[in-house]
């Protein structure tokens, strides 16, 4: 058996391989002509590996059209493999199942109070994501991996969930290898906001851009940041901690134990109090939102000085890392120009002009469905394409049990 060695003519065409399928499996499906924009190969070169490609099942090619032409489609096949999604918030359980076309085949979800615990969580994560394969018929040998989100702070290299005033009971745990060994198939873990942002870059509002940032504003305020089309995480794997910037050292004291964080202006248990006295105590964010859409006052002016605060954390952002687009995130996102016209207003104002000149503002497209769909999109973006390429096809899943 010949030993492949670097530079080779085999070694030079997998590599090619990779590269398409690669930029298949990111995209969904592309045209041949932005295969070979996107990888820097020729149509010539695009087109033979497309063929052998769709000769060997790994992708179909579907007639289409491009700027009034005729094209072909090119997305992986619908029996490729299965990606499985597992997104807990603080108030629900969300799974989701889909194919590297990325295809959502199914999808559930369910109240789960996340605060309980680590064990009682992942308990039912696992029972959701058994009886959703089940039910969509899908075969569990298909299954290449799962995705998981967590609203808190996480080591993605380790999968241990850092000391947080969000997650008590989950703090020290390792919910990445703890669902693994449950479904026996490899687990890929991150937090919330990375999921979102990941969610909008590939299914939402952040397609087409490969600079982003995803604000998500919840129990906390994250972000998601997206630096050449990939999640920047840092090395410590907690990049985009936007809520604990100080806008008043005088200000409340945050969670984290500092004074006046934005944070501490804009997540719900801050700004749900300042309207108890005219709305009850059983406000919730949505229901604020629904009031400032129906001109309430007391709610316009509170979700407009949320904005406010928001725009400062992003003209912070733009003055650091200059993204192309903001994708604001969470319930708020549905007050639309109530909330984003203030952010706008704030990032004018605070942010280098070079640094906001071309920056979009926009409310993220995919809901309460951001962080799930991008758990799928995690797992799209960590899986091997040697698992497509191999003749010996994906792990045998343990999912049934």
């Amino acid at each position: 058996m010949g030993v492949e060695t670097p530079g080779s003519q085999s070694s030079l065409h997998r590599a090619n391989l990779e590269r398409v399928v690669r930029a298949v499996r990111m995209a969904g499906s592309l045209t041949q002509a932005e295969i070979a924009r996107t990888t820097g190969l020729s149509a010539a070169t695009v087109s033979n590996i497309v063929r052998e490609l769709k000769d060997g099942g790994t992708v179909e090619v579907t007639p289409t059209s491009s700027g009034g032409r005729r094209a072909r489609s090119v997305s992986l096949s619908g029996d490729a493999g299965i990606v499985v999604g597992v997104d807990f918030g603080h108030t629900h359980l969300r799974v989701a199942v889909g194919n590297l076309a990325h295809r959502v085949l199914a999808e559930d979800a369910e109240p789960l109070d996340v605060d309980a615990s680590a064990e009682q969580g992942l308990q039912r994560a696992e029972a959701m994501v058994r009886t959703l394969i089940t039910k969509a018929g899908i075969d569990p040998r298909k299954i290449v991996g799962v995705g998981l989100g967590v609203p808190g702070p996480i080591d993605v290299e380790s999968g241990v969930l850092g000391s947080t005033a969000i997650l008590p009971g989950w703090a020290g745990t390792n919910p990445r290898d703890d669902l693994a060994a449950r479904l026996g198939v490899p687990v890929h873990v991150d937090n919330d906001a990375n999921l979102g942002a990941l969610g909008e870059l590939v299914w939402g509002a952040g397609r087409g851009a490969t600079d982003l940032a995803y604000i998500k504003v919840a129990s906390g305020v994250g972000a998601g940041l997206v630096i050449n089309g990939k999640i920047y995480r840092g090395p410590g794997g907690t990049a985009g901690e936007i809520g604990h910037i100080t806008l008043d050292e005088s200000g409340p004291v945050c969670r984290c134990g500092n004074r006046g964080c934005l944070e501490t202006f804009t997540a719900a248990r801050y700004i749900l109090p300042l309207l108890h006295s005219a709305h009850g105590t059983d406000l919730t964010v949505p229901r604020v939102v629904e009031l400032a859409r129906e001109g309430d006052p007391g709610c316009r002016r509170v979700i407009s000085d949320v904005g406010r605060y928001i725009g400062s954390g992003v003209a912070n952002l733009c003055n650091l890392l200059n993204p192309s687009r903001v994708v604001l995130g969470g319930d708020l996102a549905d007050s639309g120009e109530l909330v984003l016209a203030p952010i706008r207003e704030s990032v004018s104002r605070y942010a280098i002009p070079s640094a906001a000149r071309r920056l979009e503002v926009v409310p993220g497209a995919l809901g309460g469905r951001s962080e799930v769909l991008g758990a799928l999109a995690l797992v799209l973006s960590e899986m091997g394409d040697s698992t497509l390429l191999d003749p010996a096809g994906p792990p045998s899943s343990a999912i049934p049990a």
